[in-house]
């Protein structure tokens, strides 16, 4: 799989995360996923549109114009229709923004969130001591971020400050420039909940950045 970051920026991100880690006394973990799910029925879904769009304009010529087609075989019409779906049935294959735009954003909400849960513990992210864990997950295709806190951060970390981390790191992630993205996450969660005197604690968690193909 080819990076996303340059070395320059994974180094740069190590050291933000161990930084940002002294200053909140979580373990934090980053993640760059391309893809959450196959999503198989897109590209069903762009051939039923292209398909149904042809033959509505069809329908429409053949009652508008009654004699426009009077030595054009069925046969034709039906693979002139199957065409009109093939080709952007084909492009959905080839080209992930056109695909895109066949995805919804809840199934794309769904299907980012459980890639991260399974993350989370196929890594044991759990791990600490104090189960003060937290995975910041982007997934490039569906240009989502997941934060999942452990258990241990319920009480310093509301669901109103995961919006608002998720709120200022999406633009950035949307011009896919995620350096930036996960720069401006880090400085939420720094400013946030940096406590007045850290604790001395070890690096449970590695801060190396976890890249992944996905589905």
């Amino acid at each position: 799989m080819q990076q996303q970051l340059s070395d320059h920026d994974r180094r740069r991100l190590d050291a933000r995360v161990a930084e940002a880690e002294k200053r909140t006394g979580i373990q934090i973990v980053l993640s760059v996923i391309q893809r959450s799910d196959s999503y198989v029925e897109l590209p069903w879904k762009a051939f039923a549109l292209g398909a149904s769009a042809a033959g509505l304009i069809l329908l429409v010529l053949s009652w508008r114009f009654p004699a426009w087609h009077p030595d054009v075989p069925a046969l034709f019409m039906v693979v002139g229709m199957l065409a009109c779906g093939a080709l952007p049935a084909l492009l959905c294959v080839m080209i992930p923004r056109f695909a895109k735009w066949f995805l919804s954003d809840y199934r794309a909400e769904v299907e980012v969130r459980q890639y991260a849960k399974s993350l989370f513990l196929d890594r044991q992210l759990f791990d600490t001591r104090n189960r003060s864990g937290m995975l910041l997950l982007v997934s490039l295709f569906e240009r989502r971020v997941v934060i999942l806190p452990d258990k241990g951060l319920e009480s310093r970390l509301r669901e109103e400050d995961i919006r608002n981390m998720i709120a200022a790191m999406t633009p950035l992630l949307k011009r896919n420039d995620i350096a930036a993205a996960f720069d401006a996450g880090l400085d939420y969660l720094s400013d946030k909940l940096t406590v007045t005197s850290p604790e001395a604690h070890d690096d449970e968690l590695p801060n190396e950045i976890i890249e992944e193909k996905g589905v």
